[in-house]
């Protein structure tokens, strides 16, 4: 009996692993979702596997119910009883549903948990967005420079993202930190960033902006507190032209 898949060719056997290697990189790097570095971006991260869980076991009963229903034969006797309406009830409508729904509702619980809250100790930070760069404000810090591509954050507390835009949609993005969220010119909406420890982090835009989108990048700089008030304190300019 000949196998249902042919065997892959040995001419290809080296790429097997190259091809592997290369999807697992899909999940590393500087804007990789599935590396958090915050409470926010941890539940994206543990919403994300368990949607993928989810759709695994999904996948697997269906492809279980279509093999059974190939291979299950009329009922001896009864050449009129229609054949399937069970698996249509419970495979195609019972199935879907409690699945779905045990997904949508963790899926609302989790999504729940990102809103950005009135709390104590929570610092709010603007960022304005323009083709192509982010202009980042600390109102907080009385007398702080602005920033151009570079956010200044403390890590181990909460920052609220004030991010409007001053000419198109623009989308706010530091995936090892947080969501996503849209820069819209004349409206402002905030999203909440929580780094667990000092570090470089990397942000994007995430909207198609124009032809300089692709470049429309920038860089979170968390800092412990103390280097996070000098910084802040300090006058330089801190404009690199991230992504340029």
């Amino acid at each position: 009996m000949k196998a249902l898949f042919p065997s892959l060719n040995p001419a290809f056997r080296p790429f097997k692993g190259l091809a592997a290697v290369t999807a697992l990189a899909g999940c590393g790097g500087p804007f990789s979702t599935l590396d958090p570095a915050g409470p926010a971006a941890q539940s994206i991260a543990t919403l994300w596997w368990v949607m993928l869980a989810g759709s695994v076991v999904l996948f697997g009963l269906v492809m279980v119910l279509f093999g059974f229903a190939f291979l299950r034969r009329h009922p001896a006797g009864d050449p009129d009883r229609p054949v399937g309406q069970s698996f249509v009830l419970w495979g195609g409508l019972v199935m879907p549903v409690a699945v779905l729904s045990a997904l949508l509702g963790y899926g609302l619980f989790m999504g729940e948990r990102l809103v950005p809250r009135p709390g104590e100790g929570v610092l709010r930070v603007e960022a304005h967005a323009r083709q192509w760069q982010w202009d980042f404000a600390y109102p907080d810090a009385a007398g702080a420079p602005g920033t151009t591509d570079i956010l200044h954050i403390p890590a181990g507390r909460p920052v609220d993202i004030h991010v409007t835009s001053a000419d198109v949609i623009h989308s706010f993005w530091a995936p090892r930190l947080g969501g996503k969220i849209d820069a819209i010119p004349g409206h402002t909406n905030v999203i909440r960033l929580f780094a667990d420890r000092p570090g470089i982090y990397h942000g994007k835009c995430s909207e198609f902006c124009g032809t300089g989108h692709a470049v429309m990048g920038f860089t979170v700089e968390a800092h412990d507190a103390a280097a996070y008030s000098a910084r802040l304190a300090d006058p330089r300019d801190s404009s690199t032209g991230h992504g340029q």
